[in-house]
């Protein structure tokens, strides 16, 4: 299956809960931090939900 890579740019300070906890569901818990998941509706809806702490590499 097709994955992607997100990698956190931005610090978590000064989020609302619910993006920390998006964080943490995405397995993001450093900042410049590069994880790799499975490309599927879930992940781009918690990446969406954080589109302006994390960016996705190609």
């Amino acid at each position: 299956m097709a994955t992607i890579k997100i990698k956190q740019t931005r610090s978590r300070i000064g989020a609302s809960i619910d993006q920390k906890r998006t964080l943490d569901a995405l397995g993001l818990t450093k900042l410049y931090q590069v994880v790799e998941l499975e490309d599927n509706a879930c992940s781009r809806g918690m990446v969406r939900k954080v589109h302006h702490l994390v960016t996705v590499v190609e």
